[in-house]
Order: C-alpha cells, then sequence, then structure tokens
C-alpha cells in the first residue's frame, strides 16, 4: 500500500502541476512541505483527513491513491508541438502525466474487452526534404485511406477510426498538442477546448502530430523546419491542392471577408492556413501574403477564437466511451469500473446511463 500511494502521489502531483511547497499552501496549515516530501519518499503515509484534502487539493478521488494500473506504462517518442514551447519544464511534465493517466485507463479498457485495435498503415518512405515532398505525402494518405478530395468531416473520428489513440486533457492555451507511442500504439494528444469553441486549430495539430508519427524528415533539417513542413502536410491533407486551385480564382483584385469564412466552414481550415496555402501554391503572391497578414492582425484574429466563422464538427474523441458503454451492456463492467475508465465520479456515470432496451 505504501508503494502504491507514494507512487500515485507523485503522478497526481505531477498531473497538478504544482511543486511541493506549492501544494502544501494550497492544503493551508494542517500540511507542511517537509510532510509532502516523506510521502513521496514513501516513509510514512497520510491519515483519512489528510487524504481527502490531499484529493481535493489534487482534484482527483480519494480512490485514485490506492489505484494499482494492470500495466505499468512508459510513453515513447513524446513530443509537443512546437507551439508548446511557451511551456515551462514542470508545465510539461504535467501534460506529459496527464496524457499518461489517460491512456493507461484507455489501454487497460481495451485489454479488458479483448479490444486489440489495429493502426491503419501509412505508407510513405520518400524521405521529407521540402514542402513538395510533404504535399504529395498527403496526397498519398489521402489515396491509401480512400478519402478522395472531399472535406474532412471529423479529422478525430477519422484518426480513431484508422487505430490512432486520440486523447483530450486539460491544458493551458499555451499547449495545443503532442504525440507519443506505447509498443505498436500510436497516441495524439490534444487540449480540450470548451463547446462553441473553433475547432479548426484543434483539427490542424491532431494532423500536424500524424505527421509527426510517420513522415520521415531528413538529418538535414532543423526542428523548425520539421515544423512548418508538418504544417504543410495538415493543410494539403484538408485542403487538398487539386481543390484549392478551383476554390480560389487568380484572375481578380481583392478577397472579401465572406468568401474566406464560406470556404473555412467548408473545408475546416482556418483563414490564416487559407492564405499559407495560397502562398505554398503559388496562388498569390508574397507581397498578396504580407498585406493579408498585417490585416489579419490589425482586425486582431490571431487571438484565440477570435476568427470569424465555424466548422460545424465535434472533432472529439469518443471512442473510449463507446467501448465503456460496450462494456457495461456486456455485464463486463460495474459501474464503479466504468466511472474510473471514463475518469468521473460514480454519480456522474449514473447520470449518463439511461437505458434504451
Amino acid at each position: 500500500m505504501d508503494t502504491t500511494f507514494k507512487d500515485r502521489f507523485i503522478a497526481a502531483r505531477k498531473m497538478s502541476g504544482l511543486s511541493l511547497r506549492e501544494l502544501a499552501e494550497r492544503i493551508g496549515s494542517q500540511m507542511s512541505r517537509q510532510s509532502l516530501h516523506k510521502y513521496e519518499l514513501g516513509e510514512s503515509k497520510p491519515g483519512s483527513k489528510t487524504l481527502i484534502a490531499l484529493a481535493n487539493a489534487l482534484s482527483v478521488s480519494v480512490d485514485y491513491f490506492f489505484i494499482v494500473p494492470k500495466e505499468n506504462i512508459e510513453l515513447t517518442e513524446v513530443d509537443f508541438r512546437r507551439y508548446s514551447t511557451k511551456l515551462t519544464k514542470p508545465m510539461r511534465e504535467s501534460l506529459a502525466m496527464k496524457a499518461k493517466d489517460a491512456f493507461e485507463r484507455y489501454n487497460e479498457l481495451e485489454n479488458l474487452l479483448g479490444i486489440n485495435q489495429i493502426v491503419s498503415p501509412f505508407n510513405f518512405k520518400q524521405i521529407i526534404k521540402s514542402k513538395d515532398d510533404a504535399e504529395k505525402a498527403a496526397i498519398s494518405l489521402r489515396l491509401q485511406w480512400n478519402l478522395g478530395n472531399d472535406p474532412i468531416s471529423d479529422v478525430v473520428e477519422l484518426l480513431e477510426d484508422k487505430g490512432y489513440k486520440v486523447i483530450e486533457i486539460s491544458a493551458p492555451e499555451g499547449f495545443d498538442g503532442m504525440k507519443a507511442s506505447y509498443k505498436d500504439k500510436k497516441l495524439i494528444v490534444l487540449r480540450k477546448i470548451e463547446s462553441g469553441s473553433d475547432v479548426v486549430r484543434k483539427r490542424f495539430t491532431a494532423l500536424h502530430e500524424l505527421a509527426h508519427h510517420n513522415l520521415n524528415f531528413s538529418k538535414d533539417l532543423d526542428e523548425k523546419q520539421r515544423e512548418k513542413l508538418c504544417h504543410t502536410f495538415a493543410s494539403a491533407f484538408l485542403f487538398p491542392g487539386e481543390m484549392a486551385r478551383k476554390e480560389f480564382d487568380r484572375e481578380r483584385f481583392h478577397f472579401y471577408e465572406k468568401e474566406l469564412i464560406i470556404l473555412k466552414e467548408k473545408w475546416g481550415i482556418s483563414i490564416a492556413a487559407l492564405f499559407a496555402r495560397a502562398l505554398d501554391l503559388g496562388i498569390i503572391s508574397s507581397y498578396t501574403f504580407k498585406m493579408f497578414h498585417i490585416e489579419y492582425r490589425g482586425r486582431q484574429y490571431h487571438k484565440p477564437d477570435n476568427e470569424p466563422g465555424r466548422f460545424m464538427s465535434k472533432e472529439k474523441p469518443n471512442r473510449i466511451e463507446k467501448l465503456i458503454f460496450q462494456g457495461l451492456a456486456k455485464g463486463v463492467l460495474t459501474l464503479n469500473e466504468a466511472a474510473y475508465f471514463a475518469g468521473i465520479s460514480g454519480w456522474e456515470m449514473r447520470k449518463q446511463m439511461s437505458m434504451m432496451v
């Protein structure tokens, strides 16, 4: 029990992003930093009142401290999207721990239900050196997955159907996404956003992480160059070049906002990314792109959720929820087990269990 509590306490504290001193301050006078340090060393364990205080301060259930994961999971190939360099080291550690915790439950649920979902292949052996290479990779994937040139209605749903473990976690604005692996399983971790928020960045991030999982970059490229090529791949996958050239008429003098909103809401790609795409394809000049960029920022559209237009898609992973209710329907899971896998309380789980038949 001591070892279990020690490990789970450390995990919960890291997920919270709190130092021992900050945790002691949050709890108040009843707990010192030294006492908390002893818990992490396994030299002592808390009483029932202290356990409740710790659980409340760390936003976990009391049971969390004594749950032993069925499998000791260590994520590999962990990589944050470049935008996430704004995050501090403790924040990155917190996000990686949240992803690991969510995946532990996901993986255990699949094992319990006897499910071993295989990742659909993405075979593109060419070394990625340029934007043209990234463009070819996006075209190749659409062909391999039989997607044609139509808009992608829900990127997250598509990736889940193809075997990727898409996980949402609560995270600060500075975090967009990350990718990680465990054995032959590929994780794509996204920031949970509020209902009604613009989903286009989330779609783009999911495909950006897909590129990191699958593309083979030239060793001559630095990190910034690889990130830009992942952007190119995501844009090309969302808005194929053939369709972009049809949608944008080069014989024009102006671009009106309403037209750009229509394209955004059809293809599920931001207005900013639409213009970057047009530049990459030679549809507009660098001067036109510069003028657009000045106007875009002048209207404050670069700020979160300020860009006009909304793509009508949930972009929310739901596979684990479907598996939980399958487990309940088969009698494999109890209410408490279902709540644990869903990461919610038993009461919240019960409210969702409206049986039809």
